[in-house]
């Protein structure tokens, strides 16, 4: 090592630049923060090239004196913070006073700012962080701040840059991201003398979400208030749009990027569907300034929580109980097409459906005060073991009668308030495929495999927190051929499977003998449901990851036996499927993300017959 020597203040400015500025979004993010602690209600962004010639910031707020504008530039300045006990209550977005000495230091950079009241502003000129220029300049009220040519002195560092187009779409994100956390600011981004974004000031999220993607049905509102508040909008359950979408998350509106509240995200989309995606979402959490650590990384990008587990269970929660009640999705027709507009509510029906059909709609007695609780017939080739298990198949022999069915006392599920299928009445079938019902708020379209899908998964789920589903032995064991990583998988996991209801063995090379499967599981499917879970189990070691892994069996099993498309029903087995469908948490979509049912809304039925 070599003698130890002073950096100079430029060199030492260069170095913390590289942590502070990374490219031209980053040195918007630095001035539009200072724009918005200094009070601005109008902030107006420019960039030429991407930002690589020039970035400029306006905007309306207080503005600076002379001699805090000279200040301004001096590294660790700040009007933020007086003490360390300030440290753990920040309550402004920058802090450090690093952010314009290092912009500063690797560009031309030019500060005007004109104090409120103050008769005339100051104008600063630095190039590679020495002062050019300090005078008085004509200016309106507020700051201005010019960063051209970033890192001109730094070749190294510019040849990082990307294309001038992909610099531009990262700004526009950052921009997006900051107007959707300040709506009541008003924001402009010019990029090469376009307007990409104008936002004038509104008054709610709601307001400034419409100006920037337009009408959105497909996002819902979450909304749960505490010590630690979280709101915002996140895609509906039954969006069948792109599996990943933006996903930005605000605390203490701080832009961040927080582990803990993704798997948060993750998480409770998982409760509902074993699909993957990473979905939009557009969250704020608000909690005391002395609840977390935003002082953590140099570009405040990340945070600490003090209780971060409580964090992670009320971000889950919030979300959780929001998409469990999310409504499902419904179609509208246009001179181009049908297309899925918004999200209505349902309305109880009106009196005029009184006495026709269950008592659950009109007060009659229509099917019976239990309603339908539908339970089959032992198939044929089986035994019955152990006591009745409520989840009804409707994968039936079509020969069979309709007197197999039994209709039990006091089956009618508690009603989930706000359940996308609440009060709806089934008038038939479309290609005995889908159930068509009526409510007071329009049609509805619900696909019969995928709402009995949903039903069973759930019930699947619930029985095997509490113990194991329901076995049937079978009079002749069941002979499946398999691959050995097939054979191997089942038998490893056959524990698993036990609480499935199958007794599954090895039985030679390549076979696996079957004495049993759950009562739910019709018969003809039940090689297709062992060849699934084969390929499910496969690769996948016995441990924790099992419980994660009975999840996508439970999705497997609850599809293999659910009524199937282009099966004919009766109406008192559509309007069980409703029912059980009503009483599950997540009635908008199946375990694998397909949506429960598409709706025609009563203003939509009016308007195509030029109505109202």
């Amino acid at each position: 090592m070599g003698r130890i020597v002073q950096l100079s203040p430029e060199l030492a400015n260069q170095i913390a630049a590289g942590e502070v500025v990374e490219r031209p979004a980053s040195v918007i993010k630095e001035l539009v923060e200072n724009s918005l602690d200094a009070g601005a209600r109008r902030v107006v962004i420019t960039t030429e090239l991407g930002g690589k010639k020039l970035v400029r910031v306006e905007d309306d707020g207080e503005g600076m004196s002379p001699d805090d504008t000279r200040m301004a530039v001096e590294r660790h300045a700040t009007s933020k913070i007086r003490r360390a006990e300030d440290l753990g209550h920040i309550l402004t977005l920058g802090f450090r006073g690093e952010a314009l000495p290092s912009i500063a230091s690797v560009s031309h950079f030019t500060l005007r700012s004109r104090a409120r009241g103050a008769a005339a502003g100051t104008e600063l000129r630095i190039a590679g962080g020495s002062v050019l220029s300090l005078g008085e300049a004509g200016m309106p009220e507020g700051t201005s701040i010019e960063v051209a040519d970033l890192f001109y002195n730094l070749p190294a560092r510019r040849k990082f840059l990307k294309s001038d187009g992909a610099e531009s779409a990262q700004v526009s994100r950052l921009v997006t991201q900051l107007a959707l956390c300040y709506p009541e600011v008003g924001f402009t981004l010019m990029s090469g003398g376009r307007r990409v974004l104008q936002c004038p000031p509104v008054g709610t999220l709601r307001e400034r979400l419409y100006q920037i993607y337009g009408e959105r049905p497909d996002l819902v509102e979450v909304r749960r208030e505490g010590e630690v508040t979280v709101f915002g909008y996140v895609a509906a359950l039954a969006e069948q749009g792109p599996t990943r979408g933006p996903q930005h998350v605000f605390v203490n509106r701080r832009m961040v990027k927080d582990r803990t509240i993704a798997h948060a995200i993750i998480e409770a989309y998982s409760a509902a569907t074993i699909k993957e995606r990473s979905p939009e979402v557009h969250l704020f959490i608000e909690m005391p300034a002395d609840a977390l650590d935003v002082n953590v990384h140099p570009t405040k990008a990340e945070v600490r929580f003090r209780e971060q587990s409580h964090v992670h269970e009320v971000v889950r929660r919030a979300l959780g109980q929001t998409l469990g009640v999310s409504p499902a999705p419904h179609v509208s027709f246009t001179p181009q097409g049908v297309v899925v507009p918004g999200l209505p509510a349902t309305i109880p029906l009106p009196g005029a459906y009184a006495g026709v059909f269950p008592s659950r709609w009109s007060g009659g007695q229509g099917f019976g005060q239990a309603g339908l609780g539908l339970t089959p017939a032992a198939s044929h080739g089986t035994t019955q073991t152990g006591g009745p298990w409520p989840l009804p198949s409707f994968a039936r022999d079509r020969s069979e009668s309709d007197t197999a069915w039994t209709v039990p006392a006091g089956a009618v599920p508690a009603p989930v308030p706000g359940a996308a299928s609440a009060a709806l009445m089934p008038l038939g079938q479309f290609r005995d495929t889908f159930i068509i019902a009526v409510d007071a708020e329009g049609i509805a379209i619900i696909d019969q495999h995928v709402a009995h899908e949903r039903v069973l998964f759930e019930r699947i789920l619930e029985r095997l927190t509490t113990g194991r589903l329901e076995s049937q032995r079978l009079l002749e064991p069941l002979l499946l051929e398999l691959s050995a990583a097939g054979v191997q998988a089942l038998v490893t996991h056959a524990s698993d499977l036990e609480r499935l209801g199958f007794d599954v063995e090895a039985f030679g090379a390549g076979v696996v003998k079957v004495a049993a499967r759950p009562a739910l599981l019709p018969m003809e499917d039940c090689d297709a449901a062992l060849r699934a879970l084969a390929d499910d189990l496969e690769g996948l070691d016995r441990g924790s990851r099992v419980e994660e892994a009975l999840r996508g069996i439970a999705a497997t099993m609850s599809c293999h036996a659910a009524v199937k498309a282009n099966y004919p029903l009766t109406l008192e087995k559509m309007v069980h499927i409703l029912d059980e469908l009503r009483a599950t948490a997540y009635s908008t979509v199946c375990p694998h993300g397909r949506p429960v049912m598409l709706r025609l809304t009563r203003r939509e039925v009016e308007k195509s017959f030029q109505r109202g």
